[in-house]
């Protein structure tokens, strides 16, 4: 009897062994604390762009950069297919193209783009260099640079919105050689530009006297940047 008692205090014994080593050796398990990540960007353009960097088509201010989203746009060699707004320019980089082409969807118009016979190299729109060809032209009122393609007609259109980049605190010459060109009696002109920061001037002013006709209105500025809603804003003014 006294050996069963010894074996079930034995027992006993070892089971409360086991269970005390086994309560001190179990370690308490802690489920980290999740921390945003130290390369985290949140708000930070990864893209490393300024807007200012597309925001100019001047070859008289420095950092100008083409803007080479806007669709291919073909020049239109005949009279309007019963439209009454046309929207012409120039853009030797691209901006004021991006920008014409936002004010003829809004305005639903035809659209036509004015090129140099002598298409305008980097070069050539180097306005630090002093024997450039652009800074030729600007310096010489009467230079008149060629147009290629055929001549646009102008029958039917009521309304014409002119655009160009501002070169030298004035409109290209290419833009005098256009108007000149043309008899615009009857029609509505409004021209608008693209630059970093000059204001139009005396381009419309420059424009309408070298035209000696047609209705001019004041012009406007606009950044490359320019949104639909800025540029609807313009045009709904207009009316």
């Amino acid at each position: 009897m006294k050996n069963r008692y010894a074996l079930i205090i034995s027992v006993l014994l070892t089971l409360l062994l086991v269970f005390a080593l086994f309560s001190c050796g179990k370690a308490d398990v802690v489920t980290p604390e999740t921390t945003p990540s130290a390369s985290g960007t949140e708000g930070v353009d990864t893209k490393g762009e300024t807007a200012d960097n597309f925001y100019d088509e001047t070859a008289a201010d420095p950092g100008a950069s083409e803007d080479t989203a806007a669709p291919e746009t073909k020049a239109l060699e005949t009279s309007s297919a019963g439209k009454e707004t046309l929207v012409v320019y120039f853009s030797a980089t691209g901006t004021t193209k991006a920008v014409a082409e936002k004010i003829a969807k809004i305005t639903d118009a035809d659209i036509y783009e004015i090129t140099a016979s002598e298409p305008y190299t980097s070069d050539d729109l180097n306005w630090h260099d002093s024997s450039s060809r652009t800074t030729k032209e600007q310096n010489d009122k009467n230079s008149r640079p060629g147009i290629s393609g055929e001549k646009l007609s102008l029958k039917g259109y009521k309304t014409v919105y002119v655009g160009f980049p501002i070169w030298w605190g004035e409109e290209p010459r290419i833009l005098d050689t256009f108007v000149e060109s043309y008899d615009l009696s009857g029609i509505t002109l409004i021209p608008f530009c693209t630059s970093s920061s000059s204001g139009i001037g005396r381009s419309g002013k420059n424009l309408a006297e070298n035209a000696g006709s047609g209705n001019w209105l004041d012009g406007k500025r606009f950044g490359a940047g320019a949104s639909e809603s800025e540029l609807r804003s313009w045009i709904d003014s207009l009316k």
